[in-house]
């Protein structure tokens, strides 16, 4: 995880602690520098998948939880035609994303903070006007 995308992770959890106190959720922390012992143990602990950035633990709108993977707002994981970039990296995190989604959970990709807050929003029930095809935020996921 890049500087950015950790700062990202960490205004959106402070968000989430903020706005929702009652939500329990948590983030991935495989991109925390820690010592080798500390980093042979914690992935001993998960799973061989691609981990996705931020897991909020509650129902919602039919979904088990929310499966957020953060991105920068300027990231470039899309092609001008809005699929998915084939780099090997994004397409494992859209493989995880696919995979939840089809196991009933609401996993998405959040380009930059405000629009990670609003899928936020809408998922924890504050946005409720709008859904998640008004945002358009399934752009390029098939």
């Amino acid at each position: 995880m890049n500087k950015h995308e950790e700062k990202l992770q960490i205004a959106l959890s402070k968000y989430i602690k903020l706005q929702y106190p009652d939500v329990y959720f948590t983030s991935e922390s495989s991109g925390i520098r820690v010592p080798i012992g500390v980093a042979s143990k914690m992935k001993k602990q998960r799973s061989t998948h691609k981990q996705l950035d931020l897991i909020v633990l509650e129902p919602r709108h039919d979904y088990h939880g929310m499966v957020l993977e953060l991105k920068n707002y300027d990231s470039d994981i899309y092609t001008k035609n809005m699929e998915f970039r084939k780099s090997e990296h994004v397409q494992e995190q859209l493989q995880s994303v696919n995979h939840l989604n089809s196991r009933g959970y609401y996993a998405i990709f959040a380009c930059g903070f405000d629009e990670a807050k609003e899928i936020v929003d809408w998922y924890l029930g504050t946005n409720t006007k709008r859904t998640p095809r008004t945002l358009n935020l399934n752009r390029g996921m098939k």
